[in-house]
Order: C-alpha cells, then structure tokens, then sequence
C-alpha cells in the first residue's frame, strides 16, 4: 500500500516520499500562522498511481460559500472533497469540523446524490437534524424512535441504524453518494467499535466518505486501511491547533480560589500549583477534618450545618467570572441527580431568559397526560440522562439553543 504527502504547489499537486517530508507541516493559504498550519497526508492502496498534476477547475462554482474565513485544515479538506476523494479530519473539539460535512452535504444535494450523516448517539443526530434541517431543508432523520421523511436526500441516522440498512440491501444505498462519519473515534470502543468497522466495510463501493473525530494517534493507520478496503484514495488532515485556548485551573477541595496551572500555551505554573497545594486544609487535624475532607471531596454533602459542598462554591464561583457555561460530570447518576438539585438553586440566566424558559417549559407539560405530569422527570428543572424519554432531550436541546 502506498502513502504519498502531497501539498499544494500553484494549480498542480508535487509528491513528497522522503520520511523527513512526510513529517513537514504545509500552510495553506495565506496570512495563517505556523501554529494554525495542518498536515496533509494521503493514503493510496496497492498499485494506485496519483496523478502528478491535476489542474484546478476555476469555472465551477463552490457547492458551499461560508460568510467567514477558513481555517487550514478546513479549506485543505474541503478541497479533498470537491475532488471526489475520501478524507478524514482530525482535530480538536469545537474547531469547526462540521464545515466539512456540510460541504459533503451540499455538493451532494448540488449533484442531486443522496447522503448520509451518522452520528454514535441519538442526542447528537436529533442535533445535527435540527441544525441541517435549517440549512439544507432536504433533511431526514433515523434513530430507531423516529423516523422523519426518510426519502430526504441527507439523512441524519445512528451509526447502528446505517448498518442495519446495509445488512438489509436497502434500496437507499444504491443512490449514496457520500457517507459521512461523525466521531469515528468510536471505531476504537471495544463494545460498539465493530459496528462503525462494519458500516465502512460494507459501504457502497462508489461512496466517499468524510470521517470526523478529535486528535486520534492513529488517524494515517485508519486512512491506510480505508484506502486499501474500498481502493481509493484517503486523505487525513491533521491539525492540533486550538481556536479556543484551552487552560487548566486547580479547585483546592475545602480550600478556595481558583488557580492557572497550566496556561493556554500549555506552560506550567510551579508557583501557582504550590499555591493551591497549600490551600487544601491538612489532613492531620484530627478524625473530623479528615472525614470533613471526605465529605468535601465527594462535593454532594455541607461540612457544617448550613455550608455549601464544594462543587457548589466552585460553579458559582465559575458563573461569577463568567466562565461559563460549564459541565459538572459525575460517574454515578445518583449523584449526578443530588448534584442537579443543589444546582438548581443557583441562578443561572436573566430575567428574559427565565420568562421564555417558564413558557417552553409549561407549554411541554400542556402536551403531557395528567398521570405523565406525575413522572419524576417533569419537574421546574432538567436533568438530561440518555435514559430520558425523546421529548424531554428535544426540550433540554431547545433551551439550549
């Protein structure tokens, strides 16, 4: 199997084979900074040969224009994709990988082909429904609970319902054209990874795919292995830029104060870690402030008679300086359900907001039957698990548009 770097040289594609290229890092476009730069590499299977020039086709109109610039990795992407070859970006959460897929989605719609978007979970299709819906109006959706214009020229499905269809010989995959797969990462779960291995393998021969997913250490292994099942090119662009600087903050339990550990250039601050070291109450004074300790580390339980837990401080402390929004994570859903009530007491929009949350929220109960009202879930606040029924996790989702 061959594995070419190619970058962009004038209107024509130039190969690089050495190992130090291939580790070269290309700017595409200009005025783009060394750190927002992308690596572009390709994947050919066994006696594929790459064309050494190709020519661009200026007369053709985008399938999609953006109001906004594009980043490296977008724009290289993209143009993988107006080439009708297969590509996987990589890059962190909340970059702007979706531009791609919409890209996908619109030369499919311009072509008059029809597409598919997967998603791992039905949360995320209902989502990304909604969002495609709005854009491209031809938009259907699978899940397994719903079903909505299945004939849609895009349809939004689970990743378990693709298969299923394939298994099937559904009539749609005759007419797919591209298949896009959204945090393909999944492939790599020991439970549910077979069911996305699968889903590729037995694609249509004719469709490209675009696969999205965080930085993964093995993205040039997936495209090789793609390249060689279905004998085309794949291309992966790569990038570990973040738009959105990203810092560490240490919370001393039973302390507090917030403390930068780590900035967004990814620098450690020994002083500041010392500091919040020394703002975490010793556990050497006695049975009670050990077992204090343990209380304010679990965060659902007060100290003292009246106090507030830790977590509680710590995301009223985030709301105060406007860090939000924020996500408080808990492996159990017990606590997760404790630490809903205690956040419910913390107020969290303006006066606007509440008044159209008070009507989205009473208008939703209207619907419910009297014993339906009754229900554990149907309450002044939301607490979203997957367990939910559809309605409410389309409510939590309006809320938070």
């Amino acid at each position: 199997m061959g594995s070419l770097k190619r970058k962009p040289e004038g209107n024509h594609w130039v190969e690089e084979l050495s190992d130090a290229q291939k580790k070269q890092k290309s700017l595409i476009g200009e005025d783009i900074s060394a750190v927002a730069a992308c690596i572009h590499e390709v994947s050919y299977p066994k006696g594929y040969t790459p064309p050494l020039r190709r020519c661009n086709n200026s007369n053709r109109k985008p399938a999609k224009e953006y109001p906004f610039s594009l980043d490296s990795f977008q724009s290289e992407a993209i143009k993988c994709s107006d080439k009708g070859e297969s590509v996987m970006v990589s890059a962190h959460t909340s970059d702007g990988k979706t531009v791609v897929a919409q890209y996908a989605i619109a030369m499919s719609l311009r072509d008059k082909q029809r597409v598919i978007y997967t998603a791992p979970i039905k949360a995320l299709s209902n989502q990304k429904y909604r969002e495609f819906k709005e854009e491209f109006s031809d938009v259907g959706l699978m899940t397994g609970d719903v079903t909505i214009e299945p004939n849609a020229s895009c349809l939004v499905m689970t990743t378990e319902i693709w298969r299923s269809m394939q298994y099937k010989g559904s009539e749609i995959m005759r007419e797919v054209a591209w298949v896009i797969f959204d945090e393909v990462r999944y492939m790599r779960d020991r439970e549910r990874g077979v069911v996305w291995e699968e889903s590729i393998v037995m694609a249509p021969k004719n469709s490209r795919f675009v696969f999205l997913s965080a930085t993964v250490p093995n993205a040039k292994e997936f495209a090789d292995w793609v390249a060689k099942v279905h004998r085309q090119p794949c291309h992966v662009v790569y990038t570990d830029y973040r738009p959105t600087p990203l810092q560490h903050y240490v919370f001393p339990s039973g302390g507090e104060g917030l403390y930068l550990v780590v900035d967004e250039k990814g620098k450690f601050l020994e002083d500041n870690f010392q500091k919040a070291l020394n703002a975490v109450p010793l556990d050497g004074e006695g049975d009670n402030k050990n077992k204090r300790i343990g209380k304010w580390q679990k965060g659902l339980v007060a100290c003292k008679s009246g106090e507030k837990s830790d977590i509680y401080k710590l995301v009223k402390m985030i709301i105060k300086r406007r860090y939000d929004p924020v996500i408080v994570f808990s492996f159990s859903k017990r606590e997760c359900e404790s630490l809903a009530m205690m956040m419910a007491k913390i107020n969290l929009s303006i006066d606007v907001e509440q008044e159209n949350i008070e009507e989205i929220f009473w208008n939703a109960m209207d619907l419910l039957s009297d014993d339906d009202k009754k229900l554990p879930q149907a309450r002044h606040f939301f607490i979203s698990f997957i367990s939910l029924i559809l309605s409410w996790n389309d409510i939590i989702s309006l809320l938070n548009v």
